[in-house]
């Protein structure tokens, strides 16, 4: 009975894990541009889609939170650092773009790559993600026009309602956050041309304002302002600049609801690439120079945290500029709302597409051909986030999930690249045909040179030599993010302690850089699959390895208390993927999960990069084999 026991055991962990690793069905490019939802979005929409989500809050309100209180002038290597930081992540998600045009972003690309736990993982800190950032950019968008009216509302809040004295929650009860988010939410039901419409005119009119105060910025900059009496270009130290690289991460996940419009643009594969690293590079310049102007005209440790922009531009007595900003901050805040809001319902439309969350969600408009269940309860979710919770507790909150899902798709790049290439070939089958009897072509399913070692590198073969295609990079890829977060802890750590130069600490560092450099190695030593892509990342594996070092960095910075937070909100996630989502899983069914809800689906999909598939000659449990048969002439 023992015995029995544990078989059973083991029959359940190992369908489990099976379960747990597969990975996302993908049927062809054509079937792939099907949707429910409209395609109607060019690439001048996306583009601006992506700065209007970036250019908001995090310029209006973080750049003087950062400034005052982490790195002084510094701000600028730090969003130079966060920056770089997120333009390699960009790249990822730009050629994952074009190798998978639907909505979903980082979740859909996992999903595909890497296998549907961790698909969940990420889709599910993509949806906090954009709760979150809708919320506290609505949150600032209410304290910015508190801040211009001297704090008439929250006074009047105050008196009304009272405080609220619990230290996650905000000092009172924001009902004009609410109310944003709220309206917001309704213009984006119009349907999606429409709301990009309203995005592009306002981000236009942001980017005018951004470049008024660089202009006048310089015009009246003091370099003594950055000189060693006020306390230096560094006051805090380059612990300062990475700890505001950490904060200011947040400015840039905009560009995620560039990939997250995948299944909306016109021409994902040009699009995507196009607008993601033209937003990228157009935010970053911005912010840099906006950060420098600010430094330069103010002392650090003068500038308003919560109002940076206006309050220096009236100490200046230029009053005409200060009404400019502000109206600039009003548009950048709402577009970054209407980015939060546009990207969130459709990431979980997409897991609801696959049945890893509640199927009502994935249901979509016939008229507007909006998911308007599905962005009605992320409206109202966000809406109630944002009355409650305080503004640097979410921004803090939303960094972590929003640096690990980087992480996963930067890895994920990795692994589909030197993922093999499974084929069908046609053959003459002669062992078949007789004198008399016909000839018959059959299908078989070849597998390209990817994932295989390169030549020159047979040093290599007695290492990874009898691996399966593609194993030994995933197992790199594993054991490379692995040691890059115990090299950035041990570095975190022996910094905080003082032992950065013991020679145990310089051993150990040694030993780690020498492991990851090892693994960059027999990455490289295999062969890439680029077919039919039409962006790449340049140079494969080193970009999206850095990626990785440059995240797990970041993550490493956030405090005790987010990571506490983060993983509270892991176990609710991991309760409704256990108790409905494994269970409910499109991919136990033969059709694709879009195939499904468009109502064509078509069995016998071949899982896409499997390499499980490429080696079985026989697919008899799902495709039958194709058989052309030809009558002899007589």
């Amino acid at each position: 009975m023992p015995g029995a026991r544990h078989k059973i055991l083991g029959h359940v962990f190992s369908g489990f894990c099976t379960k747990m690793n597969r990975t996302k069905q993908l049927s062809s490019a054509d079937d792939n541009m099907e949707t429910p939802l409209k395609r109607c979005l060019n690439t001048f929409d996306i583009t601006l889609l992506g700065i209007g989500h970036m250019v908001g809050a995090g310029i209006y309100v973080l750049t003087g939170t950062v400034a005052r209180d982490l790195a002084g002038p510094g701000i600028i290597l730090s969003f130079i650092l966060a920056g770089m930081t997120s333009m390699l992540a960009a790249l990822c998600y730009a050629e994952f773009g074009t190798r998978v045009p639907k909505a979903g972003s980082a979740y859909i690309y996992t999903y595909v790559s890497v296998g549907e736990f961790w698909a969940f993982v990420i889709g599910w800190n993509i949806i906090l993600e954009h709760m979150i950032g809708a919320a506290s950019v609505a949150r600032a968008w209410s304290g910015y026009i508190d801040s211009i009216l001297g704090g008439v509302i929250s006074n009047y809040t105050i008196e009304t309602v009272g405080e609220l004295h619990e230290q996650l929650l905000g000092r009172y009860p924001d009902f004009l956050a609410f109310a944003v988010c709220i309206s917001y939410t309704c213009i984006l039901a119009i349907g999606v041309k429409g709301s990009a419409l309203v995005n592009s005119l306002l981000t236009l009119v942001n980017l005018a304002v951004m470049t008024l105060v660089i202009a006048v910025g310089f015009t009246y900059a003091n370099i003594d302002n950055w000189t060693l009496d006020q306390g230096g270009f560094l006051p805090y130290g380059l612990s300062g600049v990475v700890a505001g690289a950490a904060t200011c991460f947040y400015a840039f996940v905009g560009f995620d609801s560039i990939a997250t419009s995948g299944e909306e643009a016109r021409d994902p594969a040009f699009s995507i690439p196009i607008a993601t690293i033209t937003s990228m590079t157009l935010v970053c310049i911005g912010y840099i120079l906006v950060g420098a102007a600010l430094t330069l005209m103010v002392p650090y440790d003068q500038i308003s945290p919560t109002a940076a922009l206006p309050e220096a531009f009236t100490t200046l007595n230029l009053p005409w500029v200060r009404y400019a900003v502000t109206l600039g901050a009003l548009c950048g805040m709402t577009t970054t709302l209407l980015g939060s809001l546009f990207a969130l319902p459709r990431c979980m439309y997409a897991m609801a597409a696959d049945g890893l969350i509640f199927s009502f969600l994935g249901k979509v408009n016939k008229t507007t051909q909006v998911p308007i269940i599905n962005l009605a309860v992320s409206g109202i979710s966000s809406a109630l986030i944002a009355l409650f919770f305080d503004l640097e507790k979410l921004v803090e909150f939303m960094s972590i999930g929003t640096l690990l899902a980087y992480t996963i798709v930067s890895a994920s790049v990795i692994i589909l690249r030197y993922r093999p290439e499974v084929t069908p070939l046609l053959r003459e089958d002669s062992s078949l045909s007789e004198v008399g009897t016909p000839s018959s072509g059959v299908i078989e399913f070849g597998v390209g040179p990817a994932g295989r070692l390169r030549t020159g590198y047979s040093w290599l073969e007695p290492v990874v030599g009898r691996c399966e295609p593609g194993a030994a990079v995933s197992a790199c890829v594993f054991i490379f993010s692995c040691f890059c977060a115990a090299l950035c802890l041990h570095l975190h750590w022996t910094n905080q302690q003082q032992q950065l130069n013991s020679w145990w600490t310089v051993l150990i560092t040694v030993f780690f850089i020498f492991v990851l450099v090892a693994c960059i190695v027999i990455i490289h030593a295999h062969e890439q699959n680029k077919n039919g892509l039409g962006f790449a990342v340049p140079l494969v594996p080193l970009i999206p390895a850095i990626s990785i070092l440059s995240n797990i960095q970041l993550m490493v910075h956030l405090n005790t208390l987010t990571w506490l937070r983060f993983m509270i909100w892991m176990a609710f996630g991991l309760l409704v993927y256990f108790l409905y989502g494994i269970h409910h899983s499109k991919e136990n069914d033969t059709a694709t999960s879009y195939s499904v809800l468009l109502g064509s689906g078509e069995a016998g999909k071949i899982r896409w990069g499997s390499i499980g598939a490429a080696k079985r000659r026989s697919v008899a449990e799902d495709t039958k084999p194709i058989v052309d048969e030809e009558e002899l002439p007589q």
